[in-house]
Formats: C-alpha cells, sequence, structure tokens
C-alpha cells in the first residue's frame, strides 16, 4: 500500500524555514529542517543567506548572482545567525556579503550581487532536446513506492519532483558512464512570493542534483557504500525570471574531476525553452574504492 502525503506539506515546510526572524537592519536568524544525514543541507542556508542579503536592498533590485563557500558542518539543532556587510550600493547594482555563523564561526560566507531592471543585449543558448517530463518516472512516486526510512523520509520531505531523462541515481549507478545528466525539476505545491522567493528557491532546490554528472561519470549512486560527497562551493547566475511552479529542465555536465574534488555544472532552461540560470558547484567526493573505467 502506498502511502499518502500532501503535496504542499513538504513545501511548507521549507518555505516556514526560509522564514527568518530580524534582529538588527543587518543581522537575521533563521532555523533548520531535518536531514537524515544529521547536518543543514547546503540549499537550505544559501537560499536563507540569499533571502537575508536580499532584505537590506531596494525591493526593485533582484538577486543576478551568488558566490560562495561552504565552511563547516551547519547543526541542525543549533540556529543560524545570518550577518549582512553592505559592500556597495551604486545607481544599477548592489552587493552584500553574507556570513551564516553557528558557534561564533561561519558555516558559509556568500558574496551576492544584486541589480535593478534595465534594457540590454539579449541572446541565449537553446534548450536541448530531451523526452518531456510527462513521459519520464517520478522521484515523488519512486520514494512513495519503497519500503524503506529513508525512502519514506524523502517522500515526506522532498518539496521538488525529479525526473532524470536516462534514469536516477538514488539506489544504483546510472546504465552509461557519462557527465551529461538531463533532469526535470518542478516544486510539488505551488511557490507563493516574489521572484526573490523564487530565486532564493531555485538556490534550494539546485544543490541536491549539482554533483550528479560526476558520480554518473565514475559509475556511482548515492548508495554507493562508504562514498563522502559535499558541496565545497557554489556559484550561480540568474539571467532572467525562474517560475519552480513549473517545469525546468536542468542540462548538466562535469568538465572535471581530481584531487578528491569535482566540478558540476548545470544550465536551467524553463519550459518554453528560455535559459534562466546558470549554475556551477565544487564538490569534495571521497571514494574508498574508485570504479575501474
Amino acid at each position: 500500500m502506498t502511502k499518502e502525503v500532501e503535496p504542499a506539506r513538504p513545501l511548507e515546510a521549507v518555505l516556514s524555514a526560509l522564514e527568518l526572524d530580524q534582529v538588527d537592519e543587518d543581522t537575521f536568524t533563521g532555523r533548520s529542517l531535518p536531514q537524515i544525514h544529521g547536518r543543514v543541507y547546503g540549499g537550505q542556508v544559501l537560499a536563507q543567506a540569499l533571502l537575508a542579503a536580499g532584505r537590506t536592498v531596494a525591493q526593485d533590485r533582484l538577486p543576478h548572482s551568488v558566490h560562495g563557500y561552504f565552511l563547516r558542518p551547519g547543526d541542525l539543532d543549533e540556529p543560524i545567525t545570518f550577518s549582512i556587510e553592505r559592500m556597495r550600493d551604486g545607481r544599477s547594482f548592489s552587493a552584500r556579503r553574507t556570513h551564516a555563523i553557528q558557534f561564533g564561526k561561519p558555516i558559509l560566507s556568500m558574496i551576492t550581487s544584486f541589480q535593478e531592471p534595465q534594457q540590454g543585449l539579449d541572446h541565449a543558448e537553446a534548450m536541448p532536446q530531451v523526452p518531456q517530463p510527462e513521459e519520464l518516472a517520478s522521484s515523488v512516486e519512486f520514494f512513495n513506492a519503497l519500503d524503506h526510512p529513508i525512502a519514506a523520509f524523502f517522500y515526506r520531505n522532498g518539496a521538488f519532483d525529479m525526473r532524470h531523462v536516462d534514469g536516477a541515481l538514488f539506489t544504483k549507478p546510472a546504465a552509461e558512464q557519462t557527465d551529461a545528466q538531463y533532469l526535470w525539476m518542478r516544486a510539488r505545491a505551488e511557490v507563493p512570493g516574489s521572484q526573490l522567493q523564487q530565486r532564493a528557491m531555485l538556490a534550494y532546490a539546485c544543490d541536491q542534483v549539482m554533483l550528479e554528472p560526476i558520480m554518473r561519470r565514475h559509475g556511482l549512486s548515492w548508495r554507493t557504500k562508504g562514498a563522502s560527497v559535499a558541496s565545497l562551493d557554489h556559484a550561480m547566475w540568474w539571467h532572467r525570471d525562474v517560475d519552480l511552479d513549473d517545469w525546468l529542465l536542468y542540462a548538466q555536465s562535469s568538465p572535471s574531476a581530481s584531487g578528491g574534488r569535482g566540478l558540476g555544472v548545470a544550465k536551467v532552461f524553463d519550459r518554453s525553452g528560455l535559459l534562466v540560470a546558470t549554475i556551477a558547484q565544487e564538490g569534495m567526493l571521497r571514494i574508498p574504492e574508485i570504479p575501474s573505467e
């Protein structure tokens, strides 16, 4: 018998965690969502840091780029303090540095650049031709069908439906070892709020898949025995408005892996084929027994 979970509930939990308390004009605090691995999810602290910075700039200035480093694992039970440094406010752009702090030390340090709406040159790479999400297996249905506590956790707490074009890496490696990965992603319920909220939710969602092209290239899965995987840094560019209520296609690759580190890149397209964001993340991947190529 399959389990029933109201689709809005996981998303409501995420949105609640992103509601920060304001201490003073440049300081905010937030809490963490439960995680199966026992440490703060990187996408959560990215989104919280972005929203904290966004509350210190004019409302018509939206984030167009983020560059951040994950410095320490976060403690799930300890509140996170977000300290904002107002680096610059120009005629068109604003820059903010955010430190996410626990126990007096930063767990994330991030610079965000904001821009007011402007006209300019306009072009974009074309979206690759891939099967539509309705033709692919749903991560929500996959976790719902498994009788396992980890699957149950992800079913109850996963705010997004993910649909991999060439099979997911949740329980086993891909059939082909390639760094190319395509997946569709959409929120399981409507994402309310401003475009700032939508862009923060994209930052939240993307962290869970950014290192998968590296894993796919080397015949790994999330169940690979003894594997240690962690995000090291994160860069993100929003080119156009984002709508997580509709399907977004992640066209992913991994240019390189070496020294226990790998780089994952994603170009994110909306359903109409428009490039809305580009993301890059380097991660640590330590594998006790490297599979033969």
